[in-house]
């Protein structure tokens, strides 16, 4: 019988004057199926709402049995999932199409808050486990990331989990503090593991 048992796991290009982005990398590097799950890997545009409307296409498209979404969050020094999204644009540079928001609503009615759907607390576990710094992040930011957090949870309200998960530079971007790619990529391949043995 063919698997169609599928989990998103989006990243996002590189931004912000950077040349790369350790999400992107993440993405070309995780193998086509994990743990009996086949993964639909994409990289995203650092646009608001562009990010979002790919990212629920390819959701649809591969009917995903969870969405683990990529970022890059410049200053942290560990490998932080999120717990939540809030329901406001603010560009402290503009996003890769040059738009620059400011104080905007992402929904003109949506709740001020919605919540990943992850099981954040054991993949920080699992992440630490494997000698990686990892801990909860309550505060998304209000750029790209936090617009792709929240617009996703709400478009797909509880069916599967959903959530977000920032990683730090990597030494080859030349930022302190950073991981290394291997570290952060294993990281990632573990919280990725996390989630479907949740499922399971």
């Amino acid at each position: 019988m063919e698997n169609n048992k599928w989990i998103l796991v989006t990243g996002f290009e590189s931004f912000g004057g950077e040349s790369i982005n350790p999400t992107g990398m993440i993405i070309e590097k995780l193998p086509e199926e994990i743990d009996g799950y086949k993964i639909a890997k994409l990289v995203l545009p650092v646009e608001f709402n562009r990010c979002v409307e790919l990212a629920l296409q390819a959701y649809h498209r591969n009917s995903a049995k969870a969405v683990i979404m990529l970022g890059q969050a410049g200053g942290r020094n560990a490998i932080t999932p999120e717990t939540v999204g809030k329901n406001i644009m603010n560009a402290r540079i503009p996003d890769n199409a040059g738009y620059k928001p400011e104080s905007v609503l992402i929904e003109e009615n949506g709740p001020e808050l919605r919540y990943s759907t992850l099981p954040v607390t054991k993949i920080v576990e699992a992440i630490k486990a494997e000698g990686i710094p990892a801990e909860k992040s309550d505060d998304a930011g209000e750029y790209v990331c936090n617009d792709l957090l929240y617009g996703m949870l709400g478009a797909i309200d509880g069916k599967v989990p959903a959530g977000f998960i920032h990683v730090p530079y990597i030494q080859q971007q030349g930022h302190k503090p950073y991981l290394e790619f291997d570290d952060v990529y294993k990281g990632i391949f573990t919280a990725v593991k996390t989630v479907i043995n949740d499922l399971e």
